[in-house]
């Protein structure tokens, strides 16, 4: 190999380790709300971190109108004390991955045996891509793990006393909330923005471990299905 090739191939070589590198530094793992890692395929209530004018509780499926009641929408609960119906997280692609990170893309999928409605569709989250690209897009179900608008980022936006804060991030967006539509709640609804008035920030709580959601799954889960219209 004459010289300037090797020295060609060590310059690529340390540009490769150097993109790495700082791939490596933007990523790190994501906390739950005690500081343990968030890890892959566990169960987890995404909750909404509490404001003076937010003090409701987690995140739970609902209608976004009754003109189209599925698929359904993403909605916080009203109720302060309610911790949502779990979800977990998941890859869209195959990496050795078993700890959630910062902009790392996820799937997000609720998890629940009690699924009364909208049954056709998928539990994954999804970017409603039926509406305008200039419009405030709405979270759905019915998403799938290896189209993009079912992918998902989760990102640091807390330090000190708000660490372990995060928000999720979109390909064409933050997600966030605005009140909803529907007469009977109007709680609020996820929706994709830019205004950083609207970003949701959050907290992952874990789930109980196998012996406590055993014997709690079902408390757990109709507390979080209370927040379908009909419940």
């Amino acid at each position: 190999m004459k010289k300037t090739s090797v020295v060609s191939f060590l310059i690529t070589l340390m540009f490769a380790a150097s993109v790495v590198c700082i791939q490596g530094q933007r990523q790190e793992e994501v906390k739950d709300r005690d500081g343990n890692p968030v890890k892959l395929g566990e169960q987890y209530f995404i909750q909404p971190v509490k404001t003076e004018s937010n003090s409701g509780g987690g995140l739970v499926p609902a209608a976004n109108n009754m003109r189209s009641f599925c698929p359904l929408g993403i909605t916080q609960t009203l109720i302060s004390y309610q911790p949502g119906v779990p979800v977990s997280f998941n890859l869209p692609y195959a990496l050795m991955e078993t700890i959630v990170k910062t902009s790392l893309a996820v799937n997000i999928e609720f998890k629940s045996h009690i699924w009364p409605v909208c049954n056709e569709f998928s539990k994954f989250w999804e970017v409603d891509g039926s509406s305008p690209v200039h419009k405030e897009r709405k979270i759905l179900i019915g998403g799938k793990p290896q189209e993009k608008n079912s992918w998902f980022k989760i990102e640091k936006a807390g330090e000190g006393a708000g660490e372990n804060t995060y928000k999720l991030t979109t390909l064409t967006g933050t997600v966030g909330a605005i009140p909803g539509a529907c007469a009977w709640l109007s709680a609020p609804q996820l929706i994709i923005t830019n205004d950083d008035a609207k970003t949701l920030l959050v907290k992952f709580k874990k789930v109980d471990d196998a012996t406590t959601a055993a014997t709690s799954t079902s408390r757990v889960e109709k507390l979080g299905l209370r927040m379908f219209p009909f419940y």
